[in-house]
């Protein structure tokens, strides 16, 4: 017989004084309830009750059992109650992991704003420009730049992902402006060593494409490369998000526009089974509006 059940009526029992109670509180008959009582009791090997003509009473191991019933029963409405809760409204921890630059600079200052409007959601943002498995991290989404793999992952796109390419005044009143990307040759370099590993970003020249000049200064951190750049240290391409601010501001200077790298592709992803849950949910609708295609 059903274990959870039998616990449902022995409780029912014992507070409602009676066989005849409980029985009409579960929609059974007088005869099914004993049978609930009497499994628990062969499954434990004790009494639970001690039964005479005119009353019922708790044995000493019932009363224990009893006890242990209420706790159980009432943990179990508990967790159904806060289940319910989670598919109402979005609340719970939201667990993010993003690119380095894009998340620091972009999605946590969003994220300041998302946890305003949504008061019963705790955020927890991972920042990684490794390739990631959602899975084994326990996130909720990715974010990623780049030409997506098939994962089966529901992948809604963002916008692209643009690049700069960026140095500072004093630089370049001192090494002169490069105007296309074959006056490079000589230039001081800094190169993303990720980047220069793979040859992820090149400069595109006509019908071909010209790779940077070998780095002078490599860094994994775009905000290092973006650090040396601004004391006149070299020649730097990093995201428009990591840039635009310096060079609004006077402190950078942006070069060879007309030869930038096409602007990646960027998208927030997430398990198909994942996108009801009421967090999720409002997290995707708050992303795709804030950094929408």
């Amino acid at each position: 017989m059903d274990r959870l059940l039998g616990m449902e009526v022995f409780v029912a029992v014992v507070e409602r004084g009676s066989f005849t109670a409980a029985a009409e509180a579960f929609g059974l008959s007088q005869p099914m309830v004993g049978k609930h009582i009497r499994a628990l009791e062969q499954r434990l090997g004790a009494r639970l009750l001690a039964r005479t003509t005119r009353r019922q009473h708790l044995t000493e191991i019932g009363e224990q059992y009893y006890q242990r019933c209420r706790h159980i029963l009432a943990e179990i409405r508990d967790a159904e109650i806060g289940a319910e809760r989670l598919h109402q409204a979005p609340r719970g921890m939201l667990k993010i992991n993003a690119p380095v630059t894009f998340g620091s600079l972009r999605l946590a200052p969003a994220l300041g704003e998302f946890m305003v409007q949504y008061p019963e959601v705790s955020v927890e943002l991972a920042l990684s420009d490794q390739v990631v498995d959602l899975v084994e991290e326990g996130c909720d989404a990715l974010i990623r730049i780049g030409t997506l793999v098939e994962s089966g992952l529901v992948a809604r796109p963002l916008a692209p992902y643009r690049m700069m390419v960026c140095a500072a005044p004093a630089y370049l009143q001192r090494w002169g402006t490069p105007r296309t990307p074959g006056e490079l040759a000589g230039h001081q370099w800094l190169g993303h060593s990720l980047w220069e590993k793979h040859a992820g970003w090149r400069l595109p020249t006509g019908a071909d494409a010209v790779d940077p000049p070998a780095a002078r200064f490599q860094s994994n951190n775009g905000q290092a490369l973006r650090m040396v750049a601004l004391q006149g240290g070299g020649i730097v391409m990093q995201p428009e998000v990591l840039l635009a601010e310096d060079v609004a501001a006077g402190r950078l200077v942006e070069i060879l526009a007309d030869y930038l790298p096409s602007s990646k592709p960027m998208h927030v992803l997430y398990l198909p089974d994942r996108q009801q849950v009421p967090k999720l949910r409002a997290f995707i609708d708050f992303v795709l509006q804030r950094f929408g295609a």
